[in-house]
């Protein structure tokens, strides 16, 4: 390894750190996503670890292919810029909807009592359907499509810095040089995720939000929202 593709790497890996790091679309929706719909801690990291492949390797790609073809790098940023936009207002759009599901979900949920008149019977008592409350006679949950959603999403937001400011100039050395320069950048992307994302779940895991847990998916769904709009309108 050259000293030039040695440089590439580092600042692969100090942008892709700093990339994830004030990008809160990176670890947000997986921390909010993980308290509302209780996923487990592996659940949690497969999401992440799956999101995250699916986000840096939309942007590896792309750049392959301009390389490859040698598609000026102005036109790969607009291209860029393009699926950057559309996977703000999907993420946009998704936590609006989510939230309002949410919302929709808490009313109807709202503590309530009534008598259960099942078999020899059961005694009045009262819940919330915050949690997972079942009888005997209720229909096994379908599986929700929000990891895909999440996928989706994360396949179309690009890795603005990868194309301009570390592929083109590794493809100047050598093909050696433009895969080491992707993974350096990719595996710091999706590990800083990933560390973001379980250590900041592993902490929520603790508190306790009382009467407000029942809002617990419009207050993800507002989140994801608000990602997408600092996406979108702050640019981080």
């Amino acid at each position: 390894m050259n000293t030039e593709i040695a440089i590439l790497c580092g600042t692969a890996a100090s942008i892709g750190f700093l990339h994830t790091l004030f990008g809160p679309d990176h670890y947000l929706p997986f921390i909010v996503m993980n308290r509302a719909r209780k996923w487990s801690a592996v659940k949690t990291a497969w999401i992440t670890f799956a999101c995250g492949l699916g986000h840096v390797l939309s942007s590896v790609v792309l750049g392959l292919v301009g390389i490859a073809f040698g598609i000026a790098v102005m036109r790969l940023e607009v291209f860029e810029a393009f699926r950057g936009n559309l996977a703000a207002w999907a993420l946009i759009g998704f936590g609006f909807a989510y939230a309002g599901w949410g919302i929709h979900r808490g009313v109807q949920h709202r503590p309530h009592t009534h008598l259960h008149l099942e078999g020899e019977g059961e005694p009045a008592h009262t819940h919330a359907h915050d949690g997972e409350h079942t009888h005997s006679n209720e229909p096994v949950a379908k599986a929700n499509i929000t990891p895909w959603v999440l996928f989706t999403i994360f396949v179309l937001g690009p890795c603005e810095p990868l194309i301009p400011l570390l592929m083109y100039p590794a493809a100047k050395e050598s093909l050696f040089g433009t895969v080491l320069v992707a993974v350096v950048f990719s595996t710091v992307t999706i590990g800083t995720m990933m560390i973001v994302v379980m250590a900041a779940t592993w902490g929520v895991s603790f508190a306790r939000f009382g009467k407000l847990e029942r809002w617990t998916h419009a207050l993800a769904g507002g989140a994801i929202c608000l990602s997408g709009l600092a996406i979108y309108f702050l640019g981080l």
